[in-house]
């Protein structure tokens, strides 16, 4: 996948069990929108994901989104929708994005979207990470997600490993 749109969510998370690694080594061009940025500095973040979003890294592309907000995207926050606005302008090839009703918009715009439980499991299908590994890290967040899905994910990992 060439152009990547990233939400807050997986970024989050993804800094959190140190994973973040994977978007360079996945995609060709991560961007983030500014209202992405400013919500992992939010103080309510950890130190490391605060730490991250002050000085990204030379991989991640920073920028600025159209603030004009489509009807249907009332539910969604600042990051959501500059994300979404942000892959629209650029023809993005995915968004990662975990939230249901952002992914439900940006499913129903045509954009091909994955969240962070899908990006482990990409980073594990090219050998670059031990998904058991990355979702028992995961686990000890805040991160929020059906026992039923990562388990479908391990088992589908699992079954092409052997």
């Amino acid at each position: 996948m060439r152009i990547v749109v990233a939400d807050t969510g997986p970024l989050n998370y993804l800094i959190v069990i140190e994973a973040i690694d994977l978007l360079p080594k996945l995609f060709q061009s991560v961007l983030i929108p500014q209202a992405v940025c400013a919500e992992l500095r939010d103080p309510g973040a950890s130190s490391a994901v605060r730490q991250w979003a002050d000085r990204p890294p030379a991989w991640v592309d920073v920028r600025a989104a159209s603030m004009a907000r489509e009807p249907s995207w009332k539910s969604l926050d600042d990051g959501e929708a500059q994300a979404l606005a942000l892959a629209r302008s650029v023809s993005a090839d995915l968004i990662l994005m975990d939230d249901r009703a952002g992914v439900a918009i940006a499913t129903g715009e045509g954009f091909a979207v994955t969240g962070t439980l899908g990006v482990l499991a990409l980073g594990a299908r090219h050998g670059l990470i031990d998904l058991a590994d990355a979702y028992a890290r995961l686990k000890t967040t805040n991160f929020r997600y059906r026992p039923e899905i990562m388990d479908a994910l391990l088992t589908q990992h699992s079954k092409r490993k052997a």
